[in-house]
């Protein structure tokens, strides 16, 4: 697998962050459908430690983007793409957070619930030991890939297709990596490295997410941070996918890129 995708034509002024972590490719339907009209790179991360993955985004960015870049992060993605912002302030110039995951555990507890009510009856078992292989110390890609496909299901409100999987999601990264997220995001260190980001944010997040829209918002506002908030009905956690959102979704998310650099 390529470090890096390229979409369209360059220069490649934007870049779409997976998430997972561990899931590449997940974002190729939103990367194809931006790059008719300008050059978007998929950046894919292998690295296995928060800080690991940071520093090999901006690699990503230096080598192959016309920086600095409009960064579009999805759900871990999002904490990724707001420590590379904090950290490489020269390569980003504007921040769109998609369907983000709580910046503190505070608004966490109650995703995995809000999943299981919206599993049928025989997938919740499943659903639940998969969360427990998913936390041992040697979870197998067959047990990721089927836990991304339940959550999936439950974080949908009416999909039009499911969520591509074009590449296998990696177990030992997901692992790795958010186990010391969760450590991280524990301390207040994603609200603190908030604080440190120059350029301005926007948020996108479907108003039937299960991961808290106050998750995202109340941490950025405890940080001073103001972002430009856009809350899609009829959507889950993944808009692109959603039949009633998917529209809204990608004319805000065009308007995002073209917004000037300054609120």
């Amino acid at each position: 697998m390529s470090p890096c995708r390229a979409w369209g034509t360059p220069p490649y002024s934007v870049a779409l962050v997976h998430g997972g972590p561990g899931a590449p490719g997940e974002m190729a339907t939103v990367a194809r459908e931006l790059s008719a009209t300008c050059g978007v790179l998929e950046p894919f991360q292998s690295a296995t430690s928060v800080a690991g993955q940071v520093e090999e985004l901006a690699a990503q960015l230096r080598a192959h983007a016309n920086a600095p870049v409009v960064l579009v992060g999805f759900s871990w993605g999002v904490m990724l793409a707001l420590l590379a912002a904090a950290a490489h302030a020269d390569l980003v110039k504007r921040l769109v957070l998609v369907g983000s995951g709580p910046l503190d555990p505070a608004y966490a507890g109650g995703i995995a619930k809000a999943r299981l009510a919206r599993l049928p009856p025989e997938d919740r078992g499943e659903f639940v030991r998969l969360q427990r292989a998913l936390e041992g110390t040697a979870p197998s890609a067959g047990d990721l890939a089927r836990y991304g496909e339940l959550c999936a299901r439950a974080d949908a409100v009416d999909p039009v297709y499911p969520v591509p999987q074009e590449f296998p999601p990696d177990p030992e990264i997901h692992r790795l990596v958010w186990s010391e997220a969760a450590t991280l995001r524990a301390s207040g260190y994603f609200v603190e490295q908030a604080r440190l980001v120059a350029c301005p944010i926007a948020v996108i997040h479907g108003e039937n997410d299960p991961h808290p829209f106050e998750g995202v918002f109340e941490p950025l506002h405890a940080a001073g941070v103001s972002p430009r908030v856009h809350v899609l009905t009829a959507c889950g956690h993944t808009p692109w996918i959603e039949r009633r959102a998917r529209e809204r979704f990608f004319a805000l998310l065009r308007q995002e890129l073209v917004a000037p650099v300054r609120p």
